[in-house]
C-alpha cells in the first residue's frame, strides 16, 4: 500500500487527476487481490489442499470495469494493480 500511496500523488503531479484515480483504483484492486491470495494461502494447511481461484476475479473485474466505464483508463489501472509486486519485494527485503 505504501508504494501505491506514493505512486498516486506522483501520478497526479505528473499527469492529471483522471489518470491518478485510475492508478488508485488499480492499486486498491491489487491490495484486494493480495489480501484474498494471502487468505487463500493461509488456509492451505487447515484441510484445504489447493489455492482458491476467487482472487483471479479481481483483475478480470478491473479490466471489465475499465472497458465499460469511461472514467477508468485501462493502462493506468493495470499499472496500479501491479504495484502490489514491488510492495511484496520490499516487504521481503525488509523482513530479512
Amino acid at each position: 500500500m505504501l508504494v501505491s500511496a506514493i505512486a498516486v500523488p506522483a501520478t497526479a503531479l505528473i499527469y492529471d487527476l483522471h489518470i491518478a484515480s485510475s492508478v488508485l483504483i488499480g492499486g486498491l484492486a491489487g491490495a484486494l487481490y493480495l489480501r484474498l491470495l494471502a487468505r487463500s494461502v493461509g488456509k492451505l494447511g487447515n484441510g484445504s489442499k489447493k489455492v482458491s481461484k476467487l482472487q483471479l476475479l479481481v483483475p478480470v473485474v478491473l479490466v471489465m470495469a475499465a472497458a465499460r466505464l469511461p472514467q477508468l483508463e485501462l493502462l493506468p489501472a493495470l499499472l496500479g494493480f501491479l504495484l502490489y509486486k514491488p510492495a511484496v519485494i520490499l516487504q521481503a527485503l525488509t523482513d530479512r
